[in-house]
Formats: C-alpha cells, structure tokens, sequence
C-alpha cells in the first residue's frame, strides 16, 4: 500500500511560520536584554541608595558623638536600626576604624569583626562593593566618619541583599514577560491576518506550485499563437504575448506604457479603452485583419481587461474571393437560365418552321457574348483581373448595372511582377467595383467605368481606376471614406464600411497610392497606383485629385 506523502506547506503557512517564530526570537532576545539590563539598573540603585545611607550616617552629628562615649553601641544600636527601617536597606553596620562592629542586624554579631574590605575608606573614600557577610551576598556601601580634624574614627557600611534585588527585578520581568507575551500574540495575530490575506491570493498553494504554476504560464505565453494583451485599471499594459506584439505591431518594452501610446488605429485603441466588452470585432490595423474580443477584469472594482487578437487576413482574403466565386455562381446560374430562354426561343422558331430566324437569333447571342470578352480580354490580357471584370461584368447585369472597360485600358499578361499577387488584385479591383456597382445601382444611367494600365517608365505603376454614375463623395468624407466602418448605407446584417478599408490596407501593403475624387458627369471615381518595383510601405490615402 502507497502511504501518500504529505502535502507540502504553502506559501502562506511558510511566511506564518518563519514570521511567527521570528516574533518570538525577537520578542524573547528583547525580554532577555531588558532582565539582564534590569538586573544591573538594580544593583546600581541599590548601590547609589547605599551609599546615600551611608553618607548621611556618617555626616550624622549624632553618631559622631556616640562615637566618642565608653559604649558606642548602647546609642548607635537603636539608631541604625531605626534608619534601616526608615531607608528600606538590609543593614547599616557601624564600627570602628579596625572594624570591629557596634550596630548589626544581628545583635550576637556586635563586636566581632566586619566582614568585607575596608582599605579605601580608610584612605578617606567612599566605593561600593558586592561581597558575601553574614546575611549572605549584599551590595554595600562603606564610607569614613571623620571628626572635626578630618581624622577618621569610624567607618559606615549600608547595603541591600542581592536577593532583595533580584526580587525586585522579578517583579519587573514579571511584568516585562506579560508586556512580552501580549506583543507577540499581537503579532502572531497580525501575522496570521495577513498569511490569511496572502492564502486567499495564492489560494493556498506553496512556493513549488506557484514556481510551477509562473513557469506555465510562461511556457503559454509564448506557445500561444493568439495575440493576448492585459491592462490594468489605468488601461496601462500589464502583460503581452509575443503574438500580441507581432499582430500589433509594437516593439521593445511597452509594459507600463498606456494603450493610447502604442500607436494603434483609433477604433482598436477605442474597443481596447472601452468598458464595454467586444466580442468578435474585426478591426484592421496596417497590415493585418484582427477579430478582437475584449472583457474586464474584476473583483469588487475594476482591476483591467483582457483583449485576444486573432489574425483573420488570410480568412478574410479568402471570404473575398468565396465572394467573388459566389458571384460568378450566381451569374453562371443567371446565365444558364437566360440561356435555356433562348434555347426555347430557337426550338420554338424552328418548330415554326423559320429555320432562318433561328439560327439569325442564336447567332446574335453568341456574337454578343464573345463581343464582351473580346473587349475584356483585349483591354486587359492579365488573366486573373481579365477574369475577375467577366464575373463582376455579369453580376452588375443582374443587378441593373453596366460595367464596361475603358478604352484607355491596356494591361499585357507578365507585367504584373510576383510581389504583386493576385489575392491582393482580387481585394483591391474586387472591392472597388463592389463599392461602385452598389453606389450606380437605382441612378438614372447605372454604369460603372473600370480602367486599368501600367506605366512603362522606370518607375513604372499599375494604375487602377474605378469611376460610377452614384451620388459620389461628400468632400467632407474624403478621408473617412477609407476607414473601417464608414458607410453611407445602412448597416447589413455582416455589417458594412470593410470593404474600402482592406483596399487602403493592401494597398498600403503595396507602398501604392489610394485617392477619391468627383467623376466626370457626377458620381466618384476610385484611383489606385501600385508601384511596379519592390518599394517600402509607405501609406498614402487623400481625398480630393486622382
């Protein structure tokens, strides 16, 4: 049977520990300083109250005159006694200059020999000393009695029992071990307050775990493809990921730094600052296509936000093109059905026996349509745009719309180079004529004008312009025409104002050129220059001039 190792000690209990002991060591070190301190304060007072008794027996006129009688002891006795009552010392010892005894404590002990040094106070001194006698250790004071010549003809010891001193440092450590006791259970309850606090923050786990736990999180952070940003209540960045730092596109240390600094596109800086939490917004910032989802953190008040960045270029350039093949499905199946009408037609005409006619008809159509991809093919010989004009060519049919290709346009197949690719041809011609179809649909004469060429110098540029017979551009939104979510339109269900936005960021992509003017004869004109060299990204979008 496998007996489970107990669990390691958490952080909290550890801290409670080391602080709990670390309070008794403290206090305990405190209460021993202060009882030896104490023990020397006491045997200095009972030294200096010694040797004021012993002082003022001496300066006594009185014992000076006992002195001087047959028997000294019969006066100086009662008198010692009485100032030992009164001073509160253990005894005050009288005697003569050899040091034999006329007062004591203990009356059998009149007469003999003082126990203890006398030599100073024969040299005229007063000193203190701890010495054993008969009531056991003492500390003593012993001084001269000198007469009116100065010459010495006693000498007075006064003292206090050690015993009687460390009583009374006894009482006083009694009361410092209380003192002592209260300060650290104090502590010890502070202490465990505060662990408490700290065990709810760490929910209860050791050193081990949350070394673990930062090492995860670490390792997370990093492996995490998903750019995730934390900020603090002040909006401040707290913590970003390596691929939140690639999809922002911010370098070097912006711990610390307010979001509003990063440089961002105004409506992601808006949904990062915002309160409110995001879910699934796409924003774009200069390269890329980012769904956002923000959400605040908090625990009684606002403690930050969490943002997660998903890059969606690629999906968003392949809706693009779904798009533009959902497009060309349905002109196919338009076509087809327009198709099967005239199949009808002819059978009917030659059921009716005008066999000339039908075949007149049938002519006519197929005349027609290889006329629209001969014009298309012969002005733009590039494949994928060529391409692209044909299905966009029949879904503005559908749509009541004319689109035809300028006879200004020539683009030879091979003069696009690689860096251009045709994704991004697709999003920014795709886009335009879009954006133009739906602005010429319901106008009096709905046309829309595409003309494409490239510029043969040696700074060569693809030039790329889409004009249409819509109400055209209000001067005041020139600039705000490109920006995500603008619209002039009401909102659909997947939104609108996307559009124009990723033809700024390919063109920008691109170091090309993005402007909106009036056309001739109303309505706007869109026009785009791609460099044909490779170039560094430079975004320049104005409004106003082609």
């Amino acid at each position: 049977m496998r007996i489970p190792l107990p669990r390691p000690r958490s952080l909290a209990g550890q801290l409670f520990a080391v602080q709990a002991v670390l309070i008794a060591v403290v206090v305990t070190g405190y209460a021993l300083f202060m009882y030896v301190s104490d023990q020397r304060q006491a045997q200095d007072a009972a030294g200096r109250q010694a040797t004021a008794v012993a002082r003022a027996v001496a300066d006594s006129p009185s014992v000076r005159a006992a002195i001087r009688t047959p028997h000294p002891s019969r006066e100086l006795q009662p008198y010692a006694l009485r100032v030992m009552r009164d001073t509160d010392v253990d005894f005050v010892t009288i005697m003569d200059p050899r040091g034999i005894r006329w007062t004591h404590p203990v009356e059998s002990e009149i007469g003999r020999h003082f126990l203890g040094n006398t030599g100073r106070a024969l040299r005229g001194e007063t000193f203190t000393e701890t010495y054993t006698g008969t009531l056991g250790a003492s500390v003593r004071a012993v001084t001269p009695i000198e007469d009116d010549d100065k010459r010495i003809i006693g000498l007075v010891s006064a003292g206090i029992k050690v015993e009687a001193i460390s009583e009374r440092v006894r009482g006083q450590v009694t009361a410092l071990v209380g003192w002592a006791a209260g300060a650290l259970a104090l502590g010890a309850v502070g202490t465990y307050v505060v662990n408490a606090r700290l065990r709810r923050h760490t929910h209860g786990m050791n050193a081990t775990e949350l070394s673990r736990m930062h090492d995860y999180h670490q390792a997370a952070l990093h492996a995490v493809r998903e750019g995730l940003l934390m900020l603090d209540g002040q909006f401040r960045v707290a913590l970003i990921n390596d691929g939140g730092r690639e999809l922002l596109g911010v370098a070097g240390d912006v711990v610390g730094s307010s979001v509003a600094d990063l440089g961002l596109p105004a409506p992601l800086t808006g949904a990062l600052l915002s309160s409110e939490p995001r879910v699934d917004e796409v924003h774009l910032t200069a390269d890329r296509v980012l769904v956002v989802n923000t959400s605040p953190v908090s625990g009684g008040e606002r403690r930050g936000t969490v943002a997660t960045l998903r890059d969606v270029t690629e999906l968003q350039s392949l809706m693009g093109e779904l798009d533009s093949e959902r497009g060309f499905t349905q002109a196919l199946r338009s076509q087809a059905h327009e198709a099967a009408n005239r199949l009808h037609t002819v059978v009917s005409l030659i059921e009716l026996g005008r066999a000339e006619e039908a075949v007149e008809f049938a002519t006519a159509e197929l005349e027609l349509a290889q006329a629209l991809t001969d014009q298309v093919v012969a002005a733009v010989s590039e494949p994928v745009l060529a391409a692209l004009l044909l299905g966009k060519t029949a879904q503005a049919n559908e749509r009541g719309v004319e689109l035809v290709v300028s006879g200004d346009s020539r683009l030879d197949d091979g003069v696009l180079p690689e860096s251009l690719s045709a994704r991004d041809l697709v999003t920014i011609l795709g886009n335009l004529v879009d954006n133009a179809v739906d602005a010429a649909q319901g106008s009096t004469r709905a046309r829309v004008t595409v003309t494409a060429y490239a510029t043969r110098a040696p700074d060569g540029e693809l030039v790329l312009k889409v004009a249409d017979t819509g109400p055209g551009v209000d001067g005041g939104h020139a600039d705000l025409v490109f920006q995500r979510g603008f619209s002039t339109k009401p909102s659909g269900p997947g939104g609108r104002g996307l559009g124009l936005a990723l033809v700024r960021q390919a063109v920008h992509r691109h170091a090309g050129h993005l402007s909106v003017s009036a056309a001739e004869g109303g309505g706007a004109e869109f026009v785009v220059r791609l460099p044909l060299r490779a170039a560094v990204p430079s975004a320049r979008v104005r409004g106003g001039g082609a």
